[in-house]
């Protein structure tokens, strides 16, 4: 039985976004080893939403307050892309120092995230 997911963000800056992850992102970590560091994520949820190609798949943060979270990323010179409404929620991508982008959304639907935190079950 699935007991948990394993997300892999690839970088050519292999020492800052890692540094990024657990000092400004705050994820709890564990070094699996010789400064690899493995990082715990909150509670998460999965979709599948219909496309023309398989063997796409997207990475994103869930957030509660997204005006927040930019501006507290903004005071650690971590770029973010202006908020897009996408009607389902408010939706920007984060720039990692290693120069790639992780999406950020603030849902406006029941996320069985929030499951986790006591909430939707």
């Amino acid at each position: 039985m699935i007991t948990g997911a394993h997300s892999i963000v690839y970088s050519t800056n292999a020492e800052a976004d890692p540094a990024c992850l657990r000092e400004v992102l705050k994820l709890p970590h564990v070094d699996a080893g010789e400064g690899w560091l493995i990082f715990g994520l909150p509670p998460a949820e999965v979709a599948v939403h219909p496309s023309q190609k398989n063997d796409v798949q997207e990475f994103y943060f869930i957030c509660d307050d997204i005006a927040a979270l930019v501006a507290e990323l903004e005071k650690h010179q971590i770029a973010c892309e202006p908020v897009q409404d996408q009607g389902y929620g408010l939706v920007t991508h984060l720039t990692l120092p290693g120069g790639g982008k992780i999406g950020v959304y603030q849902p406006r639907h029941q996320s069985r995230a929030d499951a986790g935190r006591g909430v939707n079950s």
